[in-house]
């Protein structure tokens, strides 16, 4: 059995059990290399993300070919930053579909834009597609608290993108997000690695604050829940509560209408990477 797989769907399942009946944990994008653990029942794979995250993941979303694979990790890549971005055949948009992925997903470069703005691409079952050079971004995989407001400002406003995005249990993407996903994903797009659960775990750079010293891109944890602080009392989150059914910005201000009291009177514990 292989040590590595690539993720070949748009998005993988990683299931809590290796069954589809079973609830989802999380999902990771199309190109990210994950470690297997172990083969259920010919059909599923236990694996292990590179955050260090363990689920479920059906044999038909992993791609096992090892040349594929060593080619993968040797190219140059860019991250899809659109919601939902189509990969064409063509540089035209008469080109027919030959695969959509969702944003945090990786995708290989073969030549730069051209002068309408479409960039050559690699996808690692070894087809070449295209997709718009605004569509992409760099795929960041470190980071340095030497520019600490950068970075806050960063995290603030890649969470911020998911606004409007419908809750979805384990989810981790513009098609649907619960709340650790939004802010573990918001933290693993600009190079940082944060626990994907709502909790402070041993091992993540997430540590604990007073709430007196909370600051932008901190986050706030309640049971069962976080959720990532903006500044100005106001925080982002995805919560499945009726009315809202997805990310939105509530205050922890009581004077303000989108206060929530249900929550405010529940934190826990204040975290941050800083």
């Amino acid at each position: 059995m292989m040590n590595n797989a690539l993720i070949n769907h748009t998005l993988a399942f990683l299931m809590k059990e290796p069954t589809w009946d079973s609830s989802l944990e999380d999902e990771d994008f199309y190109g990210r290399k994950v470690e297997i653990l172990s083969c259920e029942k010919h059909e599923w794979y236990k694996v292990r993300t590179h955050y260090n995250y363990t689920g479920f993941v059906h044999v038909s979303q992993l791609l096992f070919d090892e040349e594929k694979i060593n080619t993968w990790e040797n190219i140059d890549k860019k991250l899809v930053q659109q919601p939902y971005a189509d990969v064409l055949s063509m540089p035209k948009v008469q080109g027919h579909h030959l695969a959509s992925l969702t944003k945090g997903a990786l995708v290989g470069i073969l030549k730069p834009a051209n002068e309408d703005g479409w960039v050559k691409v690699l996808l690692f079952d070894g087809s070449c597609g295209y997709m718009k050079e605004k569509f992409l971004g760099d795929y960041i995989t470190s980071y340095s608290l030497e520019m600490e407001e950068k970075l806050r400002q960063d995290i603030v406003n890649t969470a911020l993108t998911y606004m409007g995005t419908q809750y979805r249990w384990g989810g981790k993407s513009p098609l649907g997000i619960d709340c650790s996903g939004l802010c573990s994903v918001a933290y693993m797009l600009n190079g940082v690695i944060i626990y994907r659960d709502a909790a402070i775990a041993e091992g993540f750079p997430i540590h604990e604050i007073t709430i007196e010293t909370m600051r932008p891109a901190d986050l706030l944890f309640f049971p069962g829940h976080v959720a990532m602080y903006i500044g100005e009392n106001r925080y982002v989150h995805s919560t499945g509560k009726n009315g809202s059914d997805g990310v939105v910005i509530n205050s922890l201000n009581p004077g303000d209408k989108d206060y929530r009291e249900d929550l405010h009177c529940k934190l826990k514990v204040v975290g941050s990477l800083f």
